[in-house]
């Protein structure tokens, strides 16, 4: 921080961070999780189509760099940074908690050091809630070879309740994004190449379905209200989202692993199916409310990825965790009222969420909606070529999570 123009500063972080000097245990990390099939600190370069030489952390710096290079040295930016290298550091950890001891105890150690994280000590970016969604953002990159999936869903499985169904609700409402934006944009609304090009997703979801509908029999069975059953029902409505009959109908050839997975959710889906589609009206997008069906996107790794880079422009982070985009229920952050009418004071004077009238940004004034527009006008601004087009890869966008809600339920309805 002492360090002048903010250039040098950087660069004297980058010399760390790439040579994980921080954290020499890294290295030998990252090569093992590298020979189950995961790149947690590599991003998958797609103009080149291979691995990215530089870890995302070191990329994102050096578009920091790039940008703001010739400013005063940010202390706060600074500080970002260096919790951002630490979120991969914990994701790392994330997928090695079977390594040895106890699976369970483990996962909760990384809750610590998440908590510890981004408690007072650190820049005050929020990154995800809990150490389950480390798992999330972990294995979201794009993986040539897609050898890792069945291994680790067979170990989350061996998690007890509580792990096990933080793993599963952040997946049924992250692959509800992820497939719904394959839907709209990648398999041009073709539910058949959505399936056959997603092998190693419908078996996960197929998981975090059942495992959510499992918890939300255990509430029901234990006497908790529709409030409480609230999360479990939403994650459900997103998982089921993009393609409701492949759970509830006849199967694709993508589900025939998981058939087990598959028949749990549907048994017990049937066996409550009048009061959860009671349920799932909570959940219906409405207009001047923030939904996460109206939100979808290409991979986690790159919501969490857009918010930490604007967080660095701007040099204010965002209170906002990537799984509290995922849901509705609950207030976000932990700052309280005050700290969200900041965040919106500050989008709205960035100028990022391309609104000309102040009655417009008033309108919209949850945090995560604030976020999500956020994100699609970078999206817009640097678009990816899919199927020969140019296309944003995060969309927020209410009338297509009102048209994906309304799909959902004509999907269930033969089952109705």
């Amino acid at each position: 921080m002492r360090s002048h123009p903010f250039a040098r500063a950087l660069a004297r972080l980058r010399e760390h961070v790439r040579a994980n000097a921080f954290d020499p245990f890294v290295a030998r990390f990252d090569h093992r999780t590298r020979q189950e099939g995961f790149h947690v600190l590599h991003d998958w370069d797609g103009r080149a189509d291979r691995v990215a030489d530089e870890t995302i952390p070191v990329n994102v710096l050096d578009f920091v760099a790039a940008h703001r290079g010739s400013e005063p040295t940010d202390a706060r930016a600074l500080a970002v940074l260096l919790d951002y290298y630490y979120v991969h550091v914990l994701q790392l950890l994330a997928l090695r908690v079977w390594d040895e001891g106890d699976a369970d105890a483990n996962l909760d150690r990384i809750d610590q050091l998440l908590e510890e994280l981004q408690g007072a000590g650190g820049s005050g970016q929020r990154f995800v809630t809990n150490a389950a969604t480390l798992i999330l953002i972990a294995t979201s990159h794009f993986e040539v070879v897609e050898r890792g999936y069945d291994r680790l869903l067979r170990r989350v499985k061996t998690l007890n309740r509580v792990h096990r169904t933080r793993v599963a609700a952040g997946h049924a409402s992250s692959m509800g994004c992820h497939l719904r934006f394959g839907f709209e944009a990648t398999y041009a609304r073709d539910t058949m190449q959505m399936r056959a090009d997603n092998a190693a997703d419908y078996p996960w979801l197929c998981f975090a379905l059942a495992a959510v509908m499992q918890e939300y029999v255990r509430l029901r069975e234990s006497g908790a209200d529709a409030e409480a059953r609230a999360p479990m029902v939403e994650a459900i409505v997103n998982g089921l989202s993009p393609d409701a009959r492949a759970f509830v109908g006849e199967p694709p050839a993508s589900l025939s692993a998981a058939e087990a997975d598959r028949a749990d959710f549907r048994d017990r889906f049937f066996a409550h199916r009048d009061d959860l589609v009671a349920e799932f009206e909570r959940h219906r997008p409405r207009d001047g409310a923030y939904s996460p069906l109206s939100f979808f996107f290409n991979f986690s790794h790159n919501v969490l990825k857009g918010t930490i880079v604007d967080a660095l422009l701007r040099g204010e982070p965002w209170n906002v965790a990537f799984d509290e985009m995922l849901t509705a229920e609950g207030r976000v952050g932990q700052a309280g009222q005050a700290g969200q009418a900041g965040q919106a004071g500050r989008a709205g004077q960035a100028g990022h969420r391309g609104h000309g009238d102040e009655a417009e940004q008033d309108r919209h004034d949850d945090p995560r909606e604030l976020l999500a527009r956020t994100l699609m006008e970078y999206a817009r601004a640097n678009p990816d070529r899919i199927r020969g087009q140019l296309m944003p890869v995060i969309v927020y966008d209410p009338r297509a999570g009102q048209r994906a809600f309304r799909v959902m339920l004509e999907k269930l309805a033969p089952s109705l």
